[in-house]
């Protein structure tokens, strides 16, 4: 409404003043009100238009645009490159009336390939760097569309979507894009709207294409199936992700969140050591961590690094953390994941657009939205084929009456004063359209030869056949579904690559424990019924050789102390089951426990079988590939497989072994691929072989041959026997010996083997073998608990074929269980993990056997005997 306006008098000698303008429009409203929604509406503004991704395409409307832009320009994977400038003017003429300087660092993030798992921009000149540095300026850059960037593209000019007027009308942009590629779930984004934000990790392009098709084939898929094909994240980075907890969590709810780690290791100096960092998470700027690192060590929260440097080049990261002499480099890097961004959370938030508006999404509804929306580009497109068809086969079919008429028609043409009156006659004559007439008009002389007419009749079939075929997709959705297969399958062939990020099975929400505990020698100790405890090394006093020993474990009479040996407390423990399984634990999660208790039931600590039994336990520092495991079973199938086969911790275990029907997995140790292994009986018969006899193989396999044994024997003992060491032997009666290495000459693998002790009445059935140095101390364990501590050169070095002498004085009723090796402290420190410095950790206690038997059948044979039978 218009405003009055008072008029007063003029008064004499004075100007009339000049009258207002009226305002029109003006109403009241309260400014809480008119605040309320014009917030609301910027806000919807900027969740649709600006910050967050659509879920059919996954870009957002800059993204979108640039991409669209650079199409329209030719700018395709194989013409030459524009500068960055032109792009940029392009994009906001035509399509984006925002900042230039938005514009082009959109342009410049989707051709950085530490921002983009799949980059979508090929760029030409300096684009930033993962140090934060910024990239030069468009006048100097230059850029071109990513093959794969086209697959977003691909049939946009059939009708496959639809397209709104840009910002001042004059031209059109498409609302999304045909996106042949899962673009969102493969290269993620992050936004940050009004009042909501979304932070979408990137993929491996194999896992989800190999999900989609599993998803089309199987619409009732469930999310434990998908996770079968779709692993988690997969960084451009690299790195580890800790745990799977929040993978699932994020791909059942949309949010979750995930631990993600830098690839480090540890090389090892003379006198110092190196933290060598190869791989940093997703989203971290090197150099700000290089100062972060920096400070963390001036502030005094992490001890023990000397010197910090970039060695980083263009063949890949490279961080050196130099340490101080005698530190424990695991420590340190464990602090430095604690405190640093050496170790980052990454919070998945997975919120896209769907039908413009904001909605958290499941990975499976993800990707059914996207699998929908395909089918509405491949129905849309089909459509477009179909009409085309069916124009050009209108065409055809009039050319075909012309060519059946051809005299005729040529007679009407010549008669007709105008191309008017022709058009007009041919349409009466022959009921024809005015196409078909035109056409018939335009047609060529050429097309009056023989060849030609063939040719246009050909081409009819053809059309026509393609017609029906269109229409049969299009009245057909399993068709369009198998369609959207056969391209997600190309996709597959063309652009699969393998993971960059590294996912470790277990929980790891964060460090509280490994980073703080310094490295020390502990000793472990397993009962017969599963009980385990850790226990400092110093709790053992030396003993000459016969003492009564101490109490190590109080136990029941039912159960009775089975294994036992010496490990770092930052090792790993691979638990090998009697059943051929292996499972993980740290030294440091085993229970400290006093002296005297009987620890914690193993079943507590694993995800294990209540009917399995732990028959063998190896401490490892580094899963690496020169190192092998290998394995012995009770009926004499040894096995040897890599060591890095059994890096992929699972928290329910894995197979180390596939085993025949009744037999068991007796023990298992770590070699260098080059060790002598000597395997014993418990009747004190023993074989010594060449690793090398034994070929690597994988982990769920069965083995071979080790050892021919005789009826009702059974292999008890495994370990590396090389020169220069002696063999000690220990029966249940507690007597035993040493014997020199060299006596226990070289045999094939699967051989009866040559007499390790006289197995007799007096010493009962062999318990456990070892092989040791002079230097080493020797634990001797009872069923009963009796435990005893000395030296190894305190025992007598005798013959292979004798009876021994008494090692271990035992109470009434009672028999030694079993054996360990402890490294001595003073010594030079070896690698833990190393055959020469590894205890003999495979062990079984076999069930009372009549000692008199064993010993009547050693005294039939001459010993000489046996060794005419060695193979």
């Amino acid at each position: 409404m218009e405003k009055e306006v008072d008029e007063k008098p003029i008064p004499e000698g004075e100007k009339p003043a000049p009258k207002h303008i009226p305002v029109f429009g003006v109403k009241d409203r309260i400014i809480e009100d008119e605040m309320k929604t014009s917030y609301l509406d910027y806000a919807m503004s900027v969740i649709v238009s600006r910050a967050l991704p659509d879920v059919r395409d996954g870009l957002k409307p800059v993204h979108r645009r640039v991409l669209y832009a650079m199409h329209e320009m030719g700018m395709l994977h194989n013409k030459p490159y524009k500068k960055s400038a032109r792009i940029v003017g392009e994009v906001l003429g035509k399509y984006h009336p925002h900042g230039d300087s938005a514009v082009y660092f959109t342009l410049v993030r989707m051709a950085q390939s530490f921002s983009l798992r799949y980059m979508l921009v090929d760029g030409q000149g300096n684009f930033g760097s993962i140090d934060g540095d910024n990239p030069a300026a468009m006048r100097y850059t230059e850029a071109r569309l990513k093959k794969i960037a086209e697959e977003m593209l691909i049939d946009i000019d059939k009708d496959t979507v639809d397209f709104k007027p840009n910002f001042s009308d004059e031209f059109n942009e498409p609302i999304v894009l045909p996106a042949k590629l899962p673009n969102l779930l493969i290269n993620g984004t992050s936004g940050i709207a009004v009042g909501m934000a979304t932070n979408i990790p990137p993929h491996n392009i194999t896992e989800i294409s190999t999900g989609m098709i599993h998803l089309i084939d199987n619409p009732d898929a469930t999310l434990k199936d998908m996770m079968e094909f779709v692993k988690g994240p997969d960084f451009p980075t690299g790195g580890y992700i800790m745990g799977d907890g929040g993978i699932r969590s994020a791909y059942a709810t949309g949010r979750g969140k995930v631990c993600v780690r830098s690839k480090a290791h540890v090389e090892e100096g003379k006198k110092k050591d190196k933290i060598i960092v190869t791989e940093v998470p997703y989203m971290v700027n090197k150099s700000q961590l290089l100062e972060q690192i920096a400070s963390l060590v001036k502030d005094g929260i992490v001890d023990g690094i000397s010197d910090l440097r970039d060695e980083s080049d263009r063949e890949g990261i490279r961080i050196v953390i130099e340490l101080k002499k005698d530190v424990n480099s695991e420590v340190v890097l464990n602090q430095l994941y604690k405190h640093s961004r050496l170790q980052v959370t990454f919070g998945i938030n997975n919120l896209a657009l769907v039908n413009n508006q904001p909605k958290t999404l499941s990975l499976l509804e993800t990707m059914h939205h996207f699998i929908a929306h395909r089918q509405e580009v491949v129905r849309r497109r089909t459509q477009f084929d179909l009409n085309k068809a069916e124009e050009k086969a209108h065409i055809l079919e009039g050319l075909a009456i012309a060519l059946d008429n051809i005299d005729k028609i040529i007679a009407l043409i010549k008669k007709s004063s105008s191309v008017e009156l022709a058009r007009t006659g041919l349409m009466q004559s022959y009921k024809l359209s005015e196409k078909q007439a035109q056409a018939i008009l335009e047609m060529k002389l050429q097309k009056l030869t023989s060849l030609e007419q063939d040719k246009i009749k050909d081409d009819l079939k053809t059309t026509m056949a393609l017609i029906l075929k269109l229409k049969e997709i299009l009245g057909d959705e399993k068709l369009i579904l198998s369609i959207i297969k056969e391209e997600t399958t190309e996709l597959l062939s063309k652009y699969k690559d393998e993971r960059r990020t590294e996912i470790l099975p277990g929980e790891y929400d964060d460090i509280e424990i490994a980073d703080m505990i310094d490295e020390h020698t502990v000793v472990i100790t397993k009962s017969h019924k599963g009980y385990v405890k850790r226990l400092p090394v110093d709790t053992y006093k030396q003993q000459k050789r016969g003492g009564k020993g101490i109490i190590a474990a109080t136990t029941t009479d039912e159960d009775f102390l089975e294994d036992m040996f010496i490990v770092n407390s930052h090792s790993y423990l691979l638990f090998f089951s009697d059943k051929g399984k292996v499972y993980w634990k740290k030294a440091y999660e085993i229970p400290e426990s006093s002296r005297t208790a009987k620890g914690k039931p193993i079943v507590n600590l694993l995800s294990i079988d209540p009917t399995d039994k732990i028959t063998a336990m190896i401490p490892v520092r580094e899963f690496d590939d020169q190192h092998f495991l290998f394995m012995a079973t009770r009926n004499g199938v040894v096995k040897k497989t890599n060591l890095s086969l059994f890096s992929r911790q699972r928290a329910g275990g894995i197979i180390a072994i596939n085993l025949d029907d009744g037999d068991k997995l007796i023990g298992a140790l770590m070699t260098d691929g080059k060790s002598n292994l000597l395997l014993s009986s418990k009747k004190g018969l023993s074989i010594r072989f060449d690793e090398r006899d034994v070929r690597p193989i994988g982990r769920a396999s069965r083995g071979v041959k080790g050892i021919n044994l005789k009826k009702s024997d059974q292999v008890i003992g495994l370990a590396t026997c090389d020169d220069g060491k002696t063999v000690l032997t220990i029966t249940e009666n507690g007597y035993g010996k040493r014997t020199s290495a060299e006596e226990y000459r070289m045999i094939g693998r699967g051989g009866v083997g040559v007499i390790n002790i006289i197995s007799n009445e007096r010493n009962g059935s062999v318990v456990d073998v070892k092989v040791v140095n002079d230097d080493d101390e020797i634990m001797f364990i009872s069923k009963k608990g009796i435990a005893m501590r000395t030296y190894v050169h305190d025992i007598s070095v005798i013959g292979r074929n004798t009876q021994g002498m008494r090692l271990m004085r035992l109470g009434s009723g009672d028999c030694v269980a079993s054996a360990a090796c402890i490294i001595n402290e003073d010594s030079e420190k070896v690698l833990e993990g190393s055959p020469a410095s590894m205890p003999v950790v495979s062990k079984v206690t076999s069930p009372a056997v009549d000692a008199e038997d064993i010993a009547a059948e050693i005294e039939e044979a001459e010993p000489d005997s046996i060794d005419d039978n060695e193979r």
